[in-house]
C-alpha cells in the first residue's frame, strides 16, 4: 500500500463523510499534563469509522461487481457502514450479523437498506457464512478490515488527525481486526514518522499482543468482552503486516476499565460511546502519564443499545465507587431493616433499591436476606460504608455492578 492509496481514498470520501472537529478533553489534560483531544468518529455517518473503508473498498468496484451486489459480516458498525455505502453507489447489500447483535445496530442496518441475515455467536463465526454466501451468489465480500482498499479508507482518519492536530505526539486507536489501527498508523508515519501510535485492544478480547509476539497472525479461542465491535479472534493478514512496521506500542484494557471510560466520556465530554470505542480513552485513563501530549484519542463508535448502555453506565459508576450493591444477612426482628437503612443514612449513601427476603434457603430460620443498591459519591465512602457495616457485626456480601 502507498500514501497515495489513502488520499485516493481521501478524494473518494471527500463529501461522504463527515468532517468532525476534534473536541478538547480537559478532564484528561489535566492528568496527562498536556493537550488531549478527542476524534469522535461515534458522530460520523453510520455513528463510526467504518463508512470511510467501506465506501472506499464499494467505489473501487467494477460495474459488473457492483451488478452483483456485496456481503459483509458485522456486529453492527461495519454492517451499517457498508450497508450506507451501498445505498449511496446503488449497490444491493446482504449483511450477515451474530444472532445477539445489538437491535439498534440491526434496525439501523435494515434502515439503509441492507437484507439482514444473522448466523453464529461471533464476527468470525458470521464471516464464515458470508464467505460462503459470496460464493454461491457471486456477491463481493467487503472484509471488516482485511483488505488494503478497507485499510486505506480508515487511514484517511490518520490525514485528517493531522491536519486538525499539526503537533500531535501520540494517537491512541482502539483495534479490533486491525484496520482502523493499520490505517491510521500507517498514513501517520508516512508524514510523521515521529508521532507515537498505540493501539489498544479490550483483555478480554485481545489477539494482537499474542501475534506480535509470535511474528504472525494467532487466533483466539475465547473472548469475553462487552466491546463486541473489537471481539475479533484474528488479526486480519493486511493490517497486521502494516501494525508490525507502524505501531510503536500494544496495549489491552479490563472491562471495569471500559465501562468507567464510556461513564466519564457521557458525562464530561457529553459523548455517547459503545465499549470498543472507549477503549482508546480507558487506556489513556489507565495510565495518563505514560501518553505524550498532544494526544489524540480515537472515538471510534457510538453504536450502543440503551439497554446495555445502562447496564455499562451502573457497572461504570460501580468501577469508580459511585454505586454499591451488598447483600447482608442480619437477624430477622422488628427494626432490624432500619437498623441497616440507619447505618447507611449515617454515611449519606442515596438507596436506589431495597430487597427483603426471609425465604433464601441459604439464609438460617429467623435471620432475614436484605439486598441493597445504593448511590455513592466516591471509592472512599463506598468503602467506609462497608467498613461501617462490618463493625457493627454485619455479614456482607458485595454483588456485581
Amino acid at each position: 500500500m502507498e500514501l497515495s492509496d489513502v488520499h485516493g481514498a481521501a478524494d473518494r470520501i471527500d463529501g461522504i463523510v463527515r468532517s468532525l472537529p476534534v473536541q478538547g478533553a480537559r478532564w484528561l489534560t489535566e492528568q496527562v499534563g498536556g493537550p488531549v483531544y478527542l476524534v469522535p468518529e461515534n458522530l460520523q455517518r453510520a455513528g463510526s469509522f467504518k463508512i470511510r473503508g467501506a465506501y472506499n473498498r464499494i467505489a473501487q468496484l467494477s460495474d459488473d461487481e457492483r451488478r452483483q451486489g456485496v456481503v459483509a459480516a458485522s456486529a453492527g458498525n461495519h454492517a451499517q457502514g457498508v450497508a450506507l455505502a451501498g445505498q449511496l453507489l446503488d449497490v444491493a447489500v446482504t449483511v450477515f450479523m451474530p444472532v445477539d447483535a445489538s437491535i439498534p445496530k440491526i434496525e439501523a442496518t435494515r434502515g439503509y437498506g441492507a437484507d439482514v441475515r444473522f448466523h453464529g455467536a461471533t464476527v468470525d463465526e458470521a464471516l464464515v457464512e458470508a464467505r460462503a454466501f459470496a460464493d454461491e451468489t457471486g456477491a463481493v465480500l467487503i472484509h471488516p478490515f482485511d483488505h488494503e482498499h478497507v485499510v486505506a479508507g480508515q487511514g484517511t482518519l490518520g490525514l485528517e488527525i493531522l491536519d486538525k492536530i499539526p503537533d500531535v505526539k501520540t494517537v491512541v486507536v482502539c483495534t479490533g481486526g486491525g484496520g482502523l489501527l493499520a490505517g491510521v498508523a500507517f498514513a501517520i508515519k508516512q508524514v510523521k514518522p515521529d508521532v507515537k501510535v498505540v493501539g489498544v485492544q479490550a483483555e478480554g478480547a485481545s489477539t494482537y499482543p499474542a501475534s506480535l509476539e509470535a511474528g504472525e497472525p494467532v487466533s483466539r479461542e475465547q473472548m469475553n468482552t462487552m466491546a463486541d465491535g473489537i471481539a475479533i479472534a484474528r488479526p486480519g493478514d493486511v493490517p497486521f503486516e502494516l501494525v508490525q512496521q507502524y505501531v510503536d506500542e500494544f496495549r489491552t484494557v479490563s472491562e471495569d476499565e471500559l465501562s468507567r471510560a464510556v461513564l466519564l466520556l457521557l458525562e464530561r465530554a457529553k459523548l455517547v460511546v459503545e465499549p470498543s470505542g472507549a477503549a482508546a480513552t480507558a487506556a489513556v485513563m489507565q495510565a495518563p502519564p505514560d501518553f505524550e501530549p498532544p494526544v489524540a484519542i480515537t472515538i471510534s463508535g457510538g453504536n450502543v443499545d440503551s439497554l446495555v448502555l445502562l447496564r455499562i453506565i451502573r457497572h461504570g459508576m460501580a468501577a469508580a465507587g459511585r454505586y454499591l450493591s451488598i447483600s447482608v444477612h442480619t437477624a430477622d426482628f422488628p427494626g432490624s431493616l432500619a437498623d441497616l437503612l440507619d447505618v447507611l443514612k449515617g454515611h449519606k449513601a442515596n438507596v436506589v433499591d431495597v430487597f427483603h427476603d426471609r425465604t433464601d434457603p441459604r439464609v438460617s430460620i429467623g435471620d432475614v436476606r436484605i439486598d441493597i443498591q445504593m448511590e455513592t459519591r466516591s471509592a472512599e465512602q463506598r468503602d467506609q460504608i462497608l467498613s461501617a457495616l462490618q463493625d457493627r457485626g454485619y455479614h456482607v456480601e458485595v454483588l456485581d455492578g
